[in-house]
């Protein structure tokens, strides 16, 4: 398979998704990094070799060069890019949002489809006239293939919302020029994530739109689901080999980032466990009654559901189990919008996964009134 030049399958920005058809329903250091001139036309440098006339404002034109700032640095993009491959989970969406398609991506191996893929990403890139099956997937289970990637002679890779390490970055910027997160792994906000790309292809314009068209659906979701505002909430797992404890997401993981755009609030007792850098938290089963959440989210695991839940005698201590005001995620597909949000992913998950937490939210208010 021959993977596609990205402009072959430009034919402008595309129009945001609420109107795509539902076919289906981890701190990187900062600073260290060493300047490598690096192949086709790009540069990158560490952060302590600012220049002036950086960035922001040579993005916003939508020229080259021009220079992105993230957590390893600053990366100087020289030229168009043609060739671009992503290493996160989010940012090839966001290309294809912004009516580009990238020439290689990671596998999509926990709610995607048969193709390693996703229904919407598919169909945003069919309607910019190529085809899904041209695009490179690869597995990052094992961390970022450098070497695959390194073959695919890249001119530009994006890892806006990954687990890039120093020692990633470091590898990849001697294969093109390389844009990693702004400030945490696994953590950026899907609006720096479109901005960011955005101005690595020189797509800010599109960029904006992209935003100010999602914004609008979520305006859309709270004003037909007003239960949600100022509802609290948490969002964990249980392992069904060990519930002495309850995993929780902290404020800094996407799937909060995403209910807290929809009006809801973190529970206290996860704005305590929330420190700086982790996106994820344990909670003894022993203070399951602690967990002060109106509406408590988590993953069906397996056998392990709300009926197991409810069945232990620790765990059934939950006040939103207790008052059925839970949502026992089983659908992945549905789920993969909350956790890798994107402006093609957000209506789907608007659409499938929110209806569910709006009835727990119900729930909740009907149990304990405001």
């Amino acid at each position: 398979m021959t993977a596609l030049p990205r402009r072959t399958a430009r034919l402008g920005a595309l129009v945001l998704t609420a109107s795509l058809a539902l076919t289906a329903c981890s701190t990187g250091p900062s600073g260290s990094a060493s300047s490598d001139d690096t192949a086709d036309g790009g540069t990158t440098e560490d952060s302590g070799a600012t220049s002036d006339d950086t960035a922001a404002a040579d993005g916003d034109t939508g020229t080259f060069p021009t220079t992105v700032e993230h957590a390893f640095g600053e990366t100087t993009i020289e030229s168009d890019p043609q060739r671009v491959v992503t290493v996160g989970w989010t940012d090839h969406e966001i290309m294809a949002a912004l009516g580009e398609v990238p020439i290689a991506a990671v596998k999509i191996n926990w709610g995607g489809n048969d193709a390693g893929s996703t229904d919407w990403f598919d169909e945003a890139v069919t309607e910019l006239g190529a085809d899904p099956a041209d695009i490179t997937r690869y597995d990052d289970s094992d961390g970022i293939p450098v070497d695959e990637i390194a073959a695919l002679e890249p001119d530009l890779i994006i890892g806006s919302n990954s687990g890039m390490s120093q020692e990633d970055y470091d590898r990849l910027s001697k294969i093109a020029p390389t844009v990693a997160y702004p400030e945490q792994p696994w953590s950026t906000p899907w609006r720096e994530s479109v901005e960011l790309v955005g101005q690595a292809i020189g797509r800010p314009d599109q960029a904006e739109q992209a935003i100010a068209d999602t914004e609008a659906a979520f305006e859309a979701t709270q004003e037909k689901y007003p239960q949600l505002e100022g509802t609290s909430f948490a969002w964990g797992w249980f392992t069904p080999t060990d519930t002495s404890t309850i995993g929780l997401y902290t404020v800094t993981d996407l799937r909060p980032q995403f209910l807290t755009e929809l009006g809801m609030v973190n529970s206290p007792v996860v704005e305590e466990l929330s420190t700086a850098g982790t996106f994820s938290a344990n909670l003894s089963a022993e203070q399951a009654d602690t967990l002060d959440a109106d509406v408590f989210v988590f993953y069906v695991d397996g056998e392990f559901g709300a009926e197991q839940v409810l069945a232990d005698p620790l765990l059934s201590q939950i006040p939103a189990m207790a008052n059925g005001a839970y949502v026992a995620s089983a659908d992945q597909q549905a789920a993969l919008g909350m956790s890798s949000p994107t402006p093609l992913s957000i209506p789907v998950a608007l659409e499938t996964f929110i209806p569910d937490v709006a009835e727990a939210a119900a729930k909740a208010a009907e149990a304990s009134p405001r």
